[in-house]
């Protein structure tokens, strides 16, 4: 599948989240929504991603903005994640990655030579109206967060 870009529309999706609730992009609708895709719960990038979000959370909410943490985690390791950091977001597994592959970012990588399929670190806003506003592809960690709360903030 090819990248999706700005001014597509997001695709849909309907996953089961953290404390035993479910999000869909259709639930979400005239809600701006920052969806980021992460690889996996408990290691440090992922880690510093959620906290940070987390502790923005506030503003995002006053941005009329939802954020939406997508890795291929059980809801179980969702729940304890949560909980062994005081997150305060949502976050949806995808164990079938069928929303992950939807939006293209179930990719060969390589670390150390080896290679392996993994999600692609990417983070999307997606606007009232459902398509896509912005798209961080490859994200370092560090200010990311805030870079994307400025983005929403200017998102009518």
């Amino acid at each position: 599948m090819t990248e999706l870009a700005v001014n597509d529309q997001a695709p849909e999706f309907n996953l089961p989240t953290n404390g035993g609730g479910a999000v869909s992009l259709t639930g979400l609708s005239g809600k701006k929504v920052v969806l980021y895709f992460y690889p996996k719960d408990n290691t440090e990038a992922c880690t510093l991603e959620a906290q940070d979000f987390s502790a923005l959370a506030a503003e995002f909410e006053t941005a009329d903005t939802v954020i939406v943490g997508i890795s291929p985690d059980s809801v179980r390791k969702h729940d304890n994640f949560c909980k062994k950091y005081d997150l305060r977001i949502i976050l949806a597994a995808d164990e079938d990655r069928k929303a992950i592959e939807s939006y293209g970012l179930w990719v060969e990588k390589q670390m150390y030579g080896r290679k392996y399929m993994g999600v692609a670190r990417t983070t999307y806003l997606i606007g009232r109206d459902g398509r896509i506003a912005e798209v961080w592809h490859k994200v370092k960690v560090k200010d990311h967060a805030e870079e994307v709360l400025a983005a929403a903030k200017a998102l009518v």
